[in-house]
């Protein structure tokens, strides 16, 4: 069983051949999917894709660093309803993202602090962005941390220090396409975390996995990632696979803990 714990199936990307995305995926052996928002534009379509398979897509909820500018608390305002009147999974996808304009960062961190605070309150993993702010998100989380806190850092390409860092705090290391490139320099950090630590994702339809690099990404191709994953750190892909699952299961709360 493989799990992608995140992926943006429900963009338009996928319009055109979702049906197909989604049987290339069950046919990979994926039972679950789980998709981070971004910002109030996204929301009705990723709830539209989550009716296809209630069961297969699980929905998260956030407000994505990208989409703070001058009106972020309006679009707080949004994800906060959104937490109230339905069920989602976790808080995300929420962060820190210094990599094209500095020009929001105070707000980022307020929209990120509110977001941490939701997360504990409804007792859901928060799903992190950090691009360019690594070592500042992983002060924020440790500022806050506690019993009631726990998520992934998304998209993890950090350094053997900030790994350690992040594992001190419980958090897992979501781990996608960028495992598979030549030079990312990835492969030499993960060797040294262990299994417990590492969740699976695609981050579709974004940085696909070797052999599909400057493609498309989906999460059929989660299985390449999960492959690399075996070979960097020397054990079975059954390993992997069951590792990886029972990882992201007990953090989405998908099994009794």
């Amino acid at each position: 069983m493989l799990i992608d714990t995140h992926a943006h199936l429900y963009m338009e990307h996928f319009d055109d051949d979702i049906d197909d995305v989604i049987q290339n995926a069950k046919k990979s052996n994926i039972k679950k999917i789980f998709l981070p928002n971004i910002d109030s534009s996204t929301i009705s379509k990723m709830l539209k894709l989550v009716k296809k398979d209630v069961d297969f897509f699980k929905p998260l909820i956030g407000l994505h660093p990208g989409s703070v500018n001058e009106n972020f608390k309006s679009e707080l305002k949004i994800i906060r309803n959104e937490l109230e009147i339905r069920k989602y999974y976790g808080i995300g996808e929420v962060g820190i993202d210094l990599y094209w304009d500095k020009t929001f960062e105070k707000e980022q961190i307020v929209a990120f602090d509110t977001q941490i605070k939701w997360a504990k309150e409804f007792n859901l993993p928060v799903i992190i962005h950090a691009r360019n702010a690594m070592d500042l998100t992983i002060d924020i989380i440790e500022k806050n941390l506690d019993k009631n806190l726990k998520g992934i850092f998304h998209c993890f390409t950090g350094n053997i220090d900030q790994a350690f860092r992040i594992m001190k705090t419980g958090f897992y290391l979501g781990i996608g396409g960028i495992l598979t490139y030549k030079n990312s320099g990835l492969k030499d950090v993960i060797k040294e975390i262990p299994l417990e630590y590492l969740v699976l994702e695609t981050d579709s339809p974004y940085l696909p996995p070797v052999p599909f690099r400057g493609k498309r990404n989906e999460s059929a191709y989660i299985k390449y990632i999960a492959k690399q994953l075996a070979e960097t750190k020397n054990i079975s892909l059954d390993e992997i696979e069951k590792s990886t699952s029972e990882n992201a299961s007990k953090l989405f709360n998908l099994i009794p803990v």
